[in-house]
């Protein structure tokens, strides 16, 4: 009887162990491959030095009615950290001047600082404040920072179809434990790598924003930009747009050029 017990007992230990390593693979490949794509979307990205662009910023809120902002926008590609970027306000006369100045890190939290001209007063965005809305927008803090791949674990969930485009389906997981979010959903073409929405989730986990890519045109003969992204607010049932007028590429900024003290500057 001692026997056929141990016997019974050795056979469902050996049944659990094969059956935790046949699920660990599949979670294992599917990290590896989730990697992947992030890497290799990352690399067509990669190179482009710096661009200008000017966008218009449209808040909508829950009843329908829009204000408009007119805004220019800096980015520096830099070599051993994330990018830095500046983002100035033109329009309406209430932010003329208004200034951001983001720099991404591959590890730990960014950095960035908001210049407000009428008090000639730069503050800074504390981390755990990353996820407050920007500017009365849908956009948080810490969207408006490059997505470096250093700040995300990623996992390969399925291929799918997004406006008429093959994609992958992937998630990611900040790093940063003062992230707003516990994941986000990014739909990425097969094709060209190009991101074409993301679904993010709340700190409860529950779906709170979703941000569609559109309008897509190449530069320099490589590089995809979009020029037309909505985020939409599930939870307020506010939007924000963003439309880009152009890009221009290579237009010789540096890193004196994102200084903290060029904010006062800006013009």
């Amino acid at each position: 009887m001692k026997l056929n017990k141990l016997l019974f007992n050795k056979f469902w230990l050996a049944a659990a162990a094969a059956s935790a390593t046949l699920l660990a693979t599949p979670v294992i490949a599917d990290a590896a491959k989730g990697m992947e794509i992030a890497v290799e979307s990352d690399k067509r990205n990669t190179g482009f030095g710096d661009t200008l662009s000017e966008a218009n910023m449209v808040l909508r809120n829950a009843q329908g009615r829009e204000t408009t902002r007119k805004m220019r926008i800096s980015t520096l590609e830099t070599a051993d950290d994330g990018d830095k970027s500046i983002t100035v306000f033109d329009f309406p006369r209430d932010v003329k001047g208004i200034a951001l100045l983001t720099w991404s890190h591959k590890e730990g939290s960014d950095d960035q600082w908001i210049y407000f001209p009428a008090r000639k007063r730069t503050r800074r965005i504390a981390s755990d404040n990353k996820s407050g809305p920007f500017m009365g927008s849908e956009f948080a803090y810490e969207d408006i920072s490059s997505q470096e791949i250093e700040q995300y674990t990623y996992k390969y969930i399925k291929d799918d179809t997004v406006n008429g485009l093959n994609v992958f389906v992937t998630e990611r997981y900040p790093t940063d434990s003062n992230s707003g979010y516990t994941r986000q959903v990014v739909y990425t073409d097969k094709a060209e790598y190009r991101v074409q929405k993301v679904d993010y989730y709340d700190r409860k986990n529950s779906l709170l924003k979703t941000l569609n890519f559109s309008n897509y045109k190449q530069y320099e003969d490589k590089f995809w930009r979009p020029h037309t992204m909505k985020m939409v607010n599930h939870q307020t049932k506010k939007e924000t747009d963003l439309t880009f007028d152009s890009y221009n590429f290579k237009t010789g900024l540096n890193e004196q050029s994102f200084e903290q003290g060029r904010l006062r500057n800006v013009r």
